[in-house]
């Protein structure tokens, strides 16, 4: 019997964890299997497609300048109606907490698919952290028929929500099927952009590798961030901050006025997702405030201190792979210069065991649906 199958997402960091799925599902004779992006990220998404080589069937290309979540909403939900009635796909798959998860599980409900929600069941249980990430991933969770836990944690969550145990499965996170690969490809490709962030990397310094985008920091919340970094990188002549800078002005603003002209800092482009690999897993420790790189950094060995006053992933916490900072500039430079300087706390935080899983996570998804057909 085939199934169809209909892969959807729209942003660099679900193309990441969703890649791994569609290599999976292609495998599958008895599933027909076709991707659909929205573009809610242009660029960034290309380069995730381009590095894992999937073609979308489907390109919905609704990225515009200056879009808000009003009109994004609006747009996705509205452009599905075509794809689906093209396809008539019997499951959809959504990934997480982006506009483009939660617009298309309404879409798909609409269609009649059965809607599958990958890397279920995270939650702060505050509406306005992360902002709209939250409610994203609840209104999906509301929808969805089937759903693919990271960790036990994100399962009891879904049961306090009287999701039935049935259609819940414990997978691990797919964002370590595609590190695990990727890892290891990225020493072997030939890829100009980490020719290019090689060269100005000091080896024989400590590297920090930074990121930072989340819209609950903009404004003081990066100001704080910025001033910990300069006195982190002043206080510390052995080490190199390396920062690829968001595009958004809101973030762009400080951390140049900030942090230009600090030998020991480097602002650089923002990376595709085979540079920044290769730079992960050459880093001494991670600052940021990503959901991703909390959950792929233990996998590479690396510390992460987390700047966000919650987190919607709470095992690494619970784990010691990560610690929360906020934005407070005297807990990150406290903790940073901790890891810094004491070398036994470093090695255990650098060799606790990743939560997240052991790279299998789409296979156990794919035997999963197998049973519900």
């Amino acid at each position: 019997m085939i199934t169809k199958h209909l892969i959807i997402f729209g942003t660099r960091p679900e193309a990441i964890k969703m890649a791994p799925l569609v290599k999976e599902f292609k495998k599958h004779t008895e599933f027909e299997t076709r991707v659909c992006v929205t573009a809610q990220h242009r660029e960034m998404l290309d380069q995730v497609l381009s590095f894992f080589d999937i073609q979308p069937d489907y390109d919905l290309n609704l990225m515009k300048p200056n879009q808000n979540l009003y009109s994004l909403t609006a747009d996705i939900i509205t452009e599905m109606r075509t794809v689906l009635e093209d396809f008539k796909p019997d499951f959809i798959y959504v990934h997480g907490d982006t506009t483009t998860t939660m617009a298309a599980s309404i879409a798909g409900f609409y269609s009649g698919a059965k809607v599958c929600h990958v890397e279920a069941g995270l939650r702060t249980h505050d509406k306005r952290s992360p902002f709209p990430e939250e409610i994203n991933r609840q209104v999906a969770g509301r929808i969805s028929d089937y759903h693919f836990a990271p960790t036990e944690q994100s399962k009891d969550n879904l049961l306090n929500e009287n999701v039935s145990q049935n259609n819940i499965i414990i997978t691990g996170n797919t964002v370590i099927d595609a590190l695990l690969d990727s890892s290891e490809r990225v020493n072997v490709i030939q890829n100009d952009e980490i020719e290019t962030v090689k060269s100005i990397v000091d080896s024989d310094k400590k590297l920090i590798l930074v990121t930072g985008h989340r819209r609950e920091n903009h404004g003081v919340g990066f100001i704080n961030i910025c001033e910990a970094l300069k006195e982190i990188a002043m206080a510390n002549s052995d080490v190199q901050i390396i920062y690829p800078v968001h595009l958004n002005p809101n973030v762009k603003g400080p951390v140049y006025e900030i942090l230009s002209g600090i030998s020991n800092i480097r602002l650089i482009e923002p990376l595709a997702y085979p540079a920044f690999v290769w730079l992960m897993a050459k880093s001494y420790m991670i600052i940021t405030d990503s959901g991703g790189v909390q959950e792929e950094a233990p996998s590479l060995g690396k510390p992460v201190l987390v700047m966000r006053d919650t987190t919607e992933r709470p095992e690494a916490v619970e784990a010691g792979t990560v610690i929360l900072v906020g934005t407070d500039k005297n807990k990150i430079i406290s903790e940073a210069q901790s890891l810094l300087t004491d070398t036994t706390r470093y090695q255990n935080m650098s060799a606790l065991h990743n939560p997240y899983g052991d790279g299998k996570a789409s296979q156990r998804i794919a035997q999963f649906i197998k049973t519900k057909y």
